[in-house]
C-alpha cells in the first residue's frame, strides 16, 4: 500500500510540473509575442488601414507586412483590451521594432504618420504648387495662407493643406483685428501691403519704413512703383526690370496704375503684416535695394536716381 502511494505520489508531482512548465510556457509565449518585438533594430514603414477593415484583417496585414509575428497576438491583445471596435483607419508609420501594444496604440488611437512641410514666407500659390507637387483649390487664396511649419497627413491633398494654413491665419490675425479696424484701412489692404513688404525688403526695420513710405505715396496719389509686382507679373526669378516689364498692362502693375495692386502679390508672414499695420514715419518718399541686399532710403527723387545711377548700372 505505501508503495503504490509512493508511486502516485511520483506520478502526481510529475505531472504537476508538467502542468506547471505548460502554464509558464504559454505565458512566456504569451508574453514573447506580445512585448517583445519581432526585430531589435528596423526602419520605419508605412502600413495602410483600410476604410471597412476589421481586426482579422488587419493583423493578417501586419504579420504579412513583417511587423508582428504571429497574427494571433494582435488579435489576442486586442480583443483582451476590448479594442476591436476601435481601430482606426489611416496611414501609419510602424517598424518591426515596435511591440504589438505600440503598433495597437497607434492603430487605435489614430495617430496617423506625418510628414513635416514648411512653405516659406513670400511664397505665392504657385510656388506652393510647384514645391509639394499639389494642386490647390481654385478659389482665390493669395495672401491668405499662412508660411508656416505644419505636420500633415503623408497623403495631404491640395485642400487639406489650404484648411491648416488658413486657420492658422486666422489664428495669428485674430489678436490684430482690433487694431486693424482702428487704422481705418481694410484687412485686405493690410495684407497687399504686407504682400509687397515680403517680397521688396528683408529686415523689420526695413519693412516698417518701406511701409512709410508706401502708405504715404498712396495718400497723395503717387504711384507705389514696386518692382516686386513686376517680378510677380513676369515670373522671372531676376530683380532685373526691363523697360518693356514696366509696360505690361496689368493692375498689378504699380509703375502704371495708381494705388495698391488689386490683390496680395504672395503670402506674407506675420513680421511683413505688422510691419503694414504699424508703419514707421520717416522724411524719406524713396528708397533702393543694392546688389549686396541693403536697402538705402532718400528724401528726394534727386538722391534716389544718383543712387540708381552708381548701385544698379
Amino acid at each position: 500500500m505505501a508503495k503504490i502511494c509512493k508511486r502516485f505520489s511520483v506520478k502526481f508531482l510529475i505531472g504537476f510540473f508538467c502542468f506547471l512548465f505548460l502554464i509558464f510556457s504559454l505565458i512566456f509565449t504569451f508574453w514573447w509575442g506580445i512585448f517583445v518585438p519581432k526585430d531589435q533594430i528596423a526602419k520605419e514603414k508605412i502600413f495602410s488601414v483600410e476604410k471597412g477593415q476589421g481586426l482579422l484583417e488587419i493583423s493578417q496585414n501586419l504579420e504579412k507586412e513583417g511587423l508582428i509575428k504571429n497574427k494571433i497576438f494582435f488579435i489576442l491583445y486586442v480583443l483582451l483590451k476590448e479594442k476591436e471596435k476601435s481601430l482606426q483607419a489611416g496611414k501609419y508609420f510602424l517598424s518591426s521594432s515596435m511591440n504589438i501594444p505600440q503598433i495597437a496604440q497607434k492603430i487605435i488611437s489614430g495617430d496617423i504618420a506625418k510628414i513635416k512641410v514648411t512653405i516659406p514666407e513670400g511664397f505665392n500659390t504657385k510656388d506652393i504648387e510647384e514645391k509639394l507637387g499639389i494642386k490647390l483649390p481654385a478659389e482665390n487664396l493669395e495672401g491668405y495662407l499662412f508660411p508656416d511649419t505644419y505636420y500633415l497627413p503623408v497623403d495631404f491633398t491640395g485642400e487639406d493643406l489650404v484648411k491648416v494654413m488658413r486657420e492658422n491665419f486666422e489664428k495669428k490675425i485674430a489678436p490684430y483685428k482690433e487694431e486693424i479696424e482702428k487704422s481705418g484701412k481694410t484687412l485686405q489692404e493690410i495684407i497687399i501691403m504686407a504682400s509687397l513688404l515680403e517680397k521688396e525688403v528683408k529686415t523689420k526695420e526695413e519693412k516698417e519704413l518701406v511701409a512709410g513710405i508706401l502708405w504715404k505715396r498712396l495718400k497723395v496719389g503717387m504711384p507705389l512703383q514696386v518692382d516686386a509686382t513686376i517680378t510677380y507679373l513676369t515670373g522671372k526669378k531676376t530683380t532685373k526690370i526691363t523697360f518693356e516689364d514696366l509696360q505690361i498692362d496689368s493692375p498689378y502693375n504699380t509703375y502704371k496704375y495708381k494705388g495698391l495692386p488689386p490683390g496680395p502679390i504672395c503670402n506674407p508672414g506675420l513680421e511683413s503684416i505688422l510691419a503694414a499695420l504699424y508703419p514707421k514715419e520717416s522724411d524719406y518718399w524713396y528708397y533702393l535695394s543694392t546688389p549686396d541686399g541693403k536697402t538705402l532710403f532718400f528724401k528726394t527723387l534727386e538722391e534716389h536716381n544718383l543712387a540708381k545711377a552708381k548701385y544698379l548700372k
